[in-house]
């Protein structure tokens, strides 16, 4: 066995046994655990974020889901009680006088093909008789959509034309003045906007048209205001959907020779169809939800009309109206409040729906 210094050396195997290698091998060791601790630490530290972000998010649409389960169950529920209230009905040739089962009226249901079909609605007058109660929802829903068919066009006309505007001809610098102009216009309270249709559109409508054809209160007021309020959503969306247009069909149409106009309407609208639709359908079913400029700008008189100089009443300026009266719980004046806030949500559902199968049918999608 030969003798070097620090080490013994067996054949040709050599173990070290200088004390300076020994510390430093126990310092790595240490040192290599050390770092697989925290390294462990750190991945089960990020595992827990992690877990904590993802039931954080799952919470937030559990929420928005379960808050859409109990509106719905509301309404239905709500709306069960409507058809199932019993209404006493005037016989046939008795005075209109208070209706008592049995002396001069029946008990009865309001059906639910009555209530879609009834071209009357005066809930809120006894007895149930066509100059007293009727149930017919029609009257309605041709007021609300009236107002909407007014706002649409001119939505429609004001919103494509800012678009195509800010797309295609705007500068830069334009463009950061005009979008901000459209955010403060999407942002104005309802309420103002009603005011607006009432005290400002709506006497300069009578000077133009005439107070003997225009009374105070209108669908056409109230549809010109909300579609300068639901413009905002058109022109955004529809602007999104033309930018995302390839700038290579622009360059072949200038090519070709066309103008700026041309490929704009020809090239930029067409291919920007889907978004533009769907923009216009978004925008619509915002305005037969809108409550505020209905209720103050439209009138609160039932009238099943397709003139826009009429007053007429939405559906959810009757139902502001019944809420903030004194209708009694439980009576079928209450639930008119429910059936008729559930056929808003199907009616606003079904264009939601229609809006996004327009998106999915209509896409186009470049490379």
């Amino acid at each position: 066995m030969a003798v070097e210094r620090g080490a013994f050396r067996v054949g040709h195997d050599q173990v070290s046994t200088d004390p300076i290698d020994g510390v430093q091998e126990r310092s790595n060791t240490f040192s290599l655990r050390r770092d697989e601790s925290r390294l462990a630490s750190h991945r089960a530290r990020r595992h827990f974020e992690e877990s904590a972000v993802l039931w954080v998010l799952r919470a937030a649409a559990l929420v928005s889901v379960l808050a859409t389960i109990g509106i719905v169950a509301v309404l239905v529920s709500q709306s069960i009680g409507f058809f199932q209230e019993e209404i006493c009905v005037l016989n046939e040739g008795e005075p209109i006088k208070p209706c008592e089962p049995g002396v001069n009226g029946t008990l009865t249901h309001v059906g639910i093909w009555d209530f879609l079909t009834g071209t009357k609605w005066s809930p809120l007058f006894k007895p149930y008789r066509e100059v007293g109660q009727s149930f017919g929802v029609l009257p309605l829903v041709a007021g609300t959509f009236l107002v909407a068919a007014v706002a649409g066009v001119v939505s429609l006309g004001l919103g494509i034309g800012a678009a195509i505007f800010l797309s295609e001809y705007a500068p830069e610098n334009v463009r950061r003045v005009i979008k901000p102009i459209l955010e403060v216009l999407a942002g104005i309270p309802t309420v103002v906007y009603g005011y607006f249709a009432l005290l400002t559109i709506g006497p300069a409508l009578r000077f133009v048209i005439g107070d003997d054809n225009l009374g105070t209160f209108s669908a056409l007021s109230a549809g010109l205001v909300m579609g300068i309020m639901i413009m905002p959503m058109v022109t955004t969306l529809s602007e999104d959907a033309m930018i995302s247009v390839p700038r290579s069909l622009r360059d072949a149409a200038y090519a070709l020779g066309a103008t700026r106009f041309e490929v704009a309407t020809k090239v930029v609208v067409p291919a920007a169809l889907s978004g533009i639709v769907s923009s216009f359908i978004l925008a619509v079913s915002r305005a037969v939800g809108e409550t505020m400029i209905v209720y103050l700008a439209a009138g609160g008189r039932p009238n099943l009309t397709i003139n826009p100089l009429e007053a007429v009443q939405a559906m959810t300026a009757f139902i502001v109206n019944v809420a903030l009266g004194d209708t009694p719980h439980g009576e079928i004046e209450y639930y008119t409040i429910f059936v008729v806030g559930l056929l808003l949500f199907l009616i606003t559902l079904v264009m939601n729906i229609l809006g996004r199968w327009v998106v999915q049918r209509f896409r186009q999608e470049y490379e």
